[in-house]
């Protein structure tokens, strides 16, 4: 075979510490790479996908040797940014997806959503985490207006219809809940977990053991395939590997794969100052999903110093996979406007964290999986559903690498190729205007 050299034209950026990282403790980080070493795999990438394919290869062949590298430390990256939902249903509620002609296709979706929920699960059980990293508590889909209602029954019906249990929520139920007289109504659905991310991701991180390596603060600088096995370039050492698996999302682009069919998407987040238990009525802890597309998330969740609101909200293109201090501010308006809207009592509060996250999405929403090039394989293009799908992509590719059948790598097989997007500027043109348009569509919700 020829031999071919993908450079890494950029690497990540995240900007501002999440929340979910400044709550953690101080941790003993892995040391970065200075040497010279060989594996049987190399996953660039400790996310959702990379972490998730690291545990699969150790649980089909304990002797292979893996080596994990994140260009960052890890828990820094998209995957601890996450909102820290991880819902087993078709995520799009007011999408109609569920008649008989697209039966099969939702069966898959949350067959592949079940998978990494039942993934982390076992994880869950083996390391004994409490359920402030893993809590199978289900999860909630509030609604603020009569139309909001509506999708919210439409749902629960199609849910039914499939044997999905739910339960429809009025107004004074929410309030019960939520401590707010602001929504009008509810649906619960119990197969969903609320995670602490970058806890959690760090955990998974922290549990390798030989012959699994990690090395954090290691960026990818080039991958270098021959008939040999392909050789990855760190900026203080070398990587001799058998195959390489690209668990880096969006940054697949950065190396060329994917190239002009990947749509860089953020999302924003805030998270109050802690308050006392008491101020807010309602559950301590719970988590709520919008009743529209492009809605607004919220999370409840409480702490050795008091209880805190997570508000998740706002989506912008940004083709440089970087969200600039006026974009994040601007975020930062619309989470406070749609904060007070939810707890009008509670405006006073002040946000203490706010951060961005990227997603990578294709025209098609579909993944970039599979075998890219001789000896490189991909677990990129979440598609904006980063804790379920990132999370059974890597557990797919792990299996395609080793030659393991299962019924989730037929699923992953059978997506058809990212389709190219229209050419520059008309994407950035219409994936702005598509995003304003969908954040205009939910209104309130």
């Amino acid at each position: 075979m020829t031999a071919k050299t993908f450079h890494a034209r950029r690497l990540p950026d995240h900007g501002a510490q999440s929340g979910w990282m400044a709550l953690l403790p101080p941790r003993t980080t892995r040391p970065a790479l200075d040497d010279t070493v060989t594996t049987d795999v190399v996953i660039i990438g400790a996310g959702f996908a990379g972490l998730a394919a690291a545990v699969r290869l150790a649980d089909l062949d304990p002797k292979l040797s893996v080596v994990v590298i994140d260009a960052d430390i890890v828990g820094n990256g998209a995957s601890g940014r996450n909102s820290g939902f991880l819902i087993d249903l078709p995520h799009d509620i007011a999408s109609g997806n569920f008649g008989v002609v697209a039966a099969a296709k939702n069966r898959d979706e949350i067959l592949v959503a079940r998978t990494a929920i039942q993934h982390y699960a076992r994880l869950a059980q083996e390391n004994a985490w409490d359920q402030d990293i893993f809590d199978p508590s289900g999860k909630y889909a509030f609604a603020m207006t009569e139309a909001g209602t509506a999708h919210l029954k439409a749902y629960s019906k199609q849910l039914k219809s499939m044997g999905e249990a739910n339960q429809l929520l009025g107004a004074a139920e929410t309030e019960e809940l939520t401590g707010t007289r602001s929504f009008k109504s509810g649906l619960f659905t119990p197969g969903a977990v609320m995670v602490q991310p970058a806890a959690m991701v760090r955990a998974i991180a922290d549990s390798f053991r030989d012959p699994v390596s990690l090395f954090e603060r290691t960026p990818a600088l080039a991958i270098e395939t021959a008939s040999s096995g392909c050789v990855v370039k760190t900026p203080k050492g070398t990587i001799n590997a058998g195959r390489v698996i690209l668990a880096t999302n969006g940054h697949a682009e950065s190396f060329g794969f994917g190239k002009g069919k990947l749509l860089h998407v953020f999302t924003y987040a805030s998270l109050t100052e802690p308050f006392a238990p008491s101020l807010l009525g309602g559950s301590r802890k719970w988590g709520a999903t919008p009743a529209a597309p492009m809605g607004t998330t919220i999370r409840r969740i409480n702490g050795p110093d008091g209880d805190r609101l997570l508000i998740r909200s706002r989506y912008t293109y940004n083709p440089n996979i970087e969200a600039g201090v006026g974009t994040m501010k601007r975020a930062g308006t619309r989470h406070d406007r749609k904060f007070a809207d939810r707890f009008p009592d509670h405006r006073h509060l002040k946000m203490q964290y706010r951060w961005g996250g990227a997603m990578a999405l294709t025209w098609n929403s579909v993944p970039l999986f599979g075998q890219l090039e001789d000896r490189i394989f991909a677990a990129c293009a979440c598609n904006g559903i980063g804790g379920t799908k990132s999370t059974s992509a890597g557990i797919a590719a792990a299996e395609l690498l080793i030659g393991h059948h299962s019924r989730l790598g037929d699923i992953f097989r059978a997506f058809d190729k990212p389709q190219p997007l229209p050419l520059s500027p008309l994407i950035g043109l219409g994936a702005r205007l598509n995003l304003a348009y969908r954040e205009w569509q939910a209104g309130r919700e």
